[in-house]
């Protein structure tokens, strides 16, 4: 059907309104659509809201300066649950009368001329008057008085019904003719750590340190306790563990991934299940299920949330192996298939076939993740799962969120767009990205905007390193280079991580050309003395604390939809700026990309973009180093940007506030009128 106005491409909505789109408590959301109508008469458009317990709010939207016909409005959900918003269309007609009456009398016609449009205005304004509450309704009630007094000469009749402060009454209780519903879009809102957080990764077996004769010693849940306190001090939100389950002993790997372990050999944490158990169970040395209630309530005391591995494969000797060989692909000579990605082989784990008996395997699937959630754990990082069935994840996560809706899944993907996107579209809360590999300045910038352009469905976790990921600028960049990284991901997304040894510049690869670690801890107990490395002053720690202070301080490193790239005139310099709409936080990234050399250059701010005026000084506070300087002398808010990676590799300033069009989004209008209905 045509409706009476058109209402095209409204955003954000996914997979031609399917699947909900999504957000998180206090997240700052652009919605726009195209809206026209046939000929000259002004159209205008509000934004319905409907939150997850039936409230609704109306918000009305702006026409867009560099796009014509489309306009846009934002909304800052305060509930948790499955939002709706429908885009009205309607007929403006105090905006057309507005238009009309101004170019009409601004060409010279007297009283007698305009008495139409005069009486037409008293008719518009009586209809205004009508509709709104007070103190509002006194503003129009006063312009219609004045638009009826003849003893007043024209300009004066006319002036208040023209002027700014009936405007911002009409914008705000519109008096709306003809109007026309859009289609309704659904927002799923989730807990606002799904968005803003940053995660540590780290081995709880690794945190036993060493024994007498200077030889690692398993850690335990009390030991992993106590590394806490210091990832704590950091600032970090989510600690993650690889799986904590028992391992494997047939095909067990030995150190750096070799076919002939010895006896001493820990094995993968990935090659999950032994005789001890399967998914459901804990790794022997580590402890029960009483050690790791005790450590997560200390982490929760730290405010740490613990984030635990969900890895669907099964080592050979897994229960499931022996109890449900249906999990599996069993071969022509009656073995278990094993997991290759060709030339690697992993002969100690066996990929789940989802397809022989998947109700079966999706019960069993689901009951591991409701023990640990019954346990207190809200936060998942999947392993791999753009190799396994998409619909199987819709399922389960829709499933968890029936009874659970805070929990959170992280998707460990490094995979093509269409994979990641669409497991993100299932349901999953976070996706790691291919962050790690985009280091030139093209290669960020893209990167940044294509983050932008896929916010709607997809919330990215900015790793800068993974047990399985050391780049190449990480084992060649040197101390420098492990802060730029840091820097980067700490300001580009809302979300971003670190696994464990990066404070310590780990960089050493197990073979030139390959982005595996020498030693890995993937196959090894690899202890950390990470307080002799920051007495020595040869760790990151502090930075890292720094950045992350940084992002709590400063909302506008806490949203991903807005991020604008600022001209500066050298390939090794990146400036980019983001605005928080809710407070008017603005705050300017600089990075040098170059560890080896310093580099200057000169950067010219989009000054419209962040709300300063040409000509008018402003003060900038570096947030890393507390200087501050006033710019804005120069034109076109030209400022020198100098970066020695020796001393700094990048600043953060804290610029003035924006001041927004509207600074509190979340004060809409309650409304009743059920014409406003979805």
């Amino acid at each position: 059907m045509v409706a009476r106005f058109g209402i095209d491409d409204v955003r954000p909505q996914v997979s031609g309104r399917t699947l909900p789109s999504k957000a998180v408590v206090g997240e700052v959301v652009p919605v726009s659509a195209l809206v026209w109508r046939e000929g000259h008469d002004a159209v205008g458009a509000t934004l319905l809201l409907t939150s997850p317990s039936g409230e609704q709010h109306s918000v009305p939207m702006q026409q867009e300066v560099y796009r014509p016909d489309y306009v846009h409005a934002v909304f800052a959900p305060d509930e948790q649950g499955l939002w709706r918003f429908r885009v009205d269309a309607w007929s403006d007609v105090m905006a057309t009368w507005r238009n009309a009456a101004s170019k009409k009398f601004a060409a010279g016609q007297g009283a007698a001329e305009m008495a139409n449009d005069l009486a037409r205005g008293l008719l518009l304004f009586d209809a205004a008057v009508e509709q709104t509450p007070e103190p509002e309704r006194t503003v129009l009630a006063e312009a219609r008085d004045a638009l009826a007094d003849e003893s007043l000469d024209l300009g004066e009749r006319l002036a208040p019904a023209l002027g700014t402060e009936v405007r911002e009454v009409l914008d705000a209780f519109p008096l709306r003719e003809l109007v026309t519903h859009g289609p309704v879009c659904d927002i799923q809102v989730e807990r606002r750590e799904a968005l803003v957080n940053s995660w540590y990764e780290l081995f709880p077996r690794s945190t036993g340190g060493w024994d007498s004769a200077g030889e690692p010693v398993h850690g335990t849940w009390k030991t992993t306790a106590a590394a806490l306190d210091r990832v704590a001090a950091m600032g970090f939100d989510t600690v993650y563990f690889p799986p904590i389950h028992p391992i494997g002993e047939v095909n067990r790997k030995g150190r750096n991934n070799t076919l002939t372990p010895d006896a001493h050999d820990v094995g993968s944490p990935w090659a999950i299940g032994s005789a001890d158990g399967g998914h459901d169970a804990f790794h022997p040395a580590l402890g029960g299920e009483a050690d790791f209630l005790d450590m997560l309530d200390h982490a929760a005391d730290l405010g740490l949330e613990v984030a635990l591995d969900l890895a669907l494969q099964a080592a050979p000797d897994h229960p499931w192996a022996a109890a449900h060989p249906d999990f599996f692909t069993v071969l022509a000579d009656g073995t278990i298939a094993y997991a290759e990605n060709p030339p690697k082989k992993y002969q100690d784990i066996y990929p789940i076939n989802f397809d022989n008996a998947p109700e079966k395997l999706y019960a069993e699937i689901y009951r591991v993740v409701m023990y640990w959630v019954d346990l207190g754990i809200t936060t998942f990082r999947v392993d791999n799962p753009h190799t396994k069935p998409v619909n199987f994840w819709h399922w389960l996560i829709s499933k968890v969120h029936e009874t659970d809706p805070d929990v959170i899944f992280l998707a460990e993907a490094f995979t093509r767009p269409p994979r990641m996107y669409g497991l993100s579209k299932a349901g999953f809360s976070q996706s790691y990205t291919h962050f790690t590999w985009k280091t030139t300045k093209e290669e960020l910038t893209d990167f940044a905007q294509l983050l932008v352009d896929v916010s709607d469905v997809s919330r990215p976790n900015l790793f800068v390193n993974t047990p399985d990921i050391l780049h190449e600028s990480l084992q060649k960049g040197g101390p420098a280079m492990f802060a730029i990284r840091a820097t980067l991901a700490a300001t580009m997304s809302p979300l971003w991580g670190v696994y464990s040894g990066y404070e310590l510049y780990e960089h050493e690869p197990v073979a030139e050309g390959s982005e595996e670690y020498l030693d890995s801890e993937k196959y090894q107990l690899r202890p950390r003395d990470f307080e002799a490395a920051l007495n020595r002053g040869e760790s990151l720690e502090p930075y890292l604390a720094l950045l992350n202070r940084i992002r709590r301080e400063n909302p506008a490193l806490q949203q991903l939809r807005n991020i604008v790239f600022h001209d500066i005139s050298n390939e090794q310099l990146l400036a980019y700026s983001k605005v928080d709409a809710v407070t008017g936080n603005a705050v300017l990234v600089v990075v040098n990309l170059d560890p080896y050399f310093t580099q200057e250059a000169t950067l010219r701010l989009d000054l419209g973009e962040l709300d300063l005026n040409p000509g008018e000084p402003f003060e900038v506070a570096d947030q890393i180093t507390g200087a501050r300087y006033t710019w804005g002398s120069e034109p076109g808010g030209a400022a020198y940007i100098r970066l020695a990676p020796q001393e700094n590799v990048a600043h953060i300033f804290r610029l003035p506030d924006v001041v927004p069009e509207r600074r509190e989004p979340l004060a809409y209008r309650r409304i009743s009128d059920h014409d406003y209905r979805p």
